[in-house]
């Protein structure tokens, strides 16, 4: 770690920061779930799948973005356009409040999407900057559970905002949160990124970075894994609402029920970040997504019998969820440990990957909602498998296994 970085922003700041930073992602996604009926309503979508892309249209933002973020970060620094993208969320966010129609609304979500890229690009930038091996994953780890905290609240807090007032104030408040953290980061964030570590903003420089990205077998495989992974969660997401109200009739509770599974997420990247550096994240990450897919192949037969109530469901779930935040948080480690020389770029194509990839995979899943748990139970059984395919490819075809060569790449510090 860089003596500037340690004397100017503690660890433990700096992953709330980081953690901060990220929850912006997932307020803007998850606080929005209550509230989908009633922006369709005011603006006249009467399908209730289609009020399903106001989420979608937000992550295709965000996800094309990165790679525009990406080059330009490893040229640029860190800073620099961490605020302007924030900058884009807060004045997306606000103008949204006046969106005169369902449309407008969709191309407002698109922009902020586009402001949030700079936040998913370069937070994980940072993370690598300063990070690398299993202190990398502990780092990482520790930062997703800060960053589960919202999703855990943020349905609760869209809830009571409703309560209060329309479903304009979703967006002042997204606003005025955003507005809180560029602050934070304005005043407190270092650039982490020496002048004699960026990369040249040529088309050649920016074609041989993401050449770099593209061709690290192990690299792309696991970012490709993290890319079904995140489909069959923004599939079920997409459809949560639907699933919780009508057809388990949680009316007012779903924010409960929601927050419980983000409680569990939280609660395993804890664990994660406890015990990564003991067992690594091949272990670790390669376990969970045989417990991720094994369990959602149960629920799929389970629903498929058309025998799931919600005492079967919510177990079944939980260890999906669990699952996840393993195999996502030491996943997206893998992806990056091999690339710090390109670590701007690399976030930004395994970022847009992964939150486009996933919001086409998640919003087709939510599309074939039938009023039935079926389709959301088959997106992660069959997103599992496809993940577990990639890893295969990574580890050529073998689980577990930490070889010379991965011992020292997951020790290895980080270089500066």
């Amino acid at each position: 770690m860089s003596d500037h970085f340690t004397r100017v922003l503690s660890r433990t700041e700096f992953i709330a920061l980081m953690a901060a930073l990220m929850a912006l992602n997932a307020l803007a996604i998850d606080v929005m779930l209550p509230a989908l009926p009633y922006m369709g309503e005011a603006l006249g979508v009467t399908s209730e799948n289609e009020r399903q892309f106001v989420i979608s249209a937000y992550m295709i933002g965000m996800g094309t973005a990165q790679l525009v973020f990406g080059p330009l970060t490893d040229r640029f620094g860190r800073r620099a356009p961490l605020l302007a993208g924030m900058g884009l969320y807060v004045i997306a966010a606000f103008a949204a409040i006046f969106a005169p129609s369902f449309a407008a609304l969709l191309v407002l979500r698109v922009i902020q999407g586009m402001g949030a890229a700079s936040v998913r690009v370069i937070a994980t930038s940072a993370v690598r900057d300063n990070y690398a091996g299993r202190e990398m994953a502990e780092v990482m780890s520790l930062t997703f559970m800060v960053f589960m905290a919202i999703p855990i609240i943020a349905p609760g807090i869209g809830q009571v905002l409703l309560l209060t007032g329309p479903w304009q104030a979703i967006f002042v408040f997204m606003g005025l949160l955003a507005g809180a953290f560029w602050l934070w980061t304005f005043i407190r964030l270092p650039e982490s990124l020496p002048l004699d570590k960026r990369r040249p903003l040529t088309f050649k420089g920016v074609f041989d970075g993401f050449v770099i990205v593209c061709t690290n077998r192990v690299a792309f495989s696991y970012g490709l894994a993290g890319t079904f992974l995140f489909g069959a969660l923004f599939g079920f997401i997409s459809s949560s609402q639907q699933i919780y109200v009508d057809i388990y009739g949680l009316g007012v509770y779903f924010p409960v029920a929601f927050a419980a599974m983000a409680a569990l997420m939280a609660v395993s990247s804890f664990t994660n970040s406890v015990i990564v550096r003991r067992f690594g994240m091949r272990r670790l990450s390669h376990g969970a997504m045989l417990a991720f897919t094994g369990v959602s192949g149960i629920w799929l037969a389970f629903a498929m019998a058309g025998f799931l109530p919600l005492w079967l469901f919510f177990p079944l779930l939980a260890i999906i969820m669990f699952s996840f935040g393993w195999a996502a948080s030491n996943m997206n480690s893998l992806s990056m440990e091999p690339l710090g020389a390109v670590a701007g770029t690399a976030s930004a194509v395994f970022g847009f990957i992964q939150t486009v990839g996933g919001a086409v995979i998640g919003g087709y899943i939510g599309q074939l909602f039938n009023g039935t748990t079926v389709p959301a139970a088959a997106g992660y059984f069959f997103m599992g498998l496809l993940s577990l395919i990639c890893i295969l490819i990574a580890e050529n075809g073998r689980l577990f296994g930490v070889g010379e060569k991965y011992v020292h790449t997951e020790t290895a510090p980080a270089a500066h």
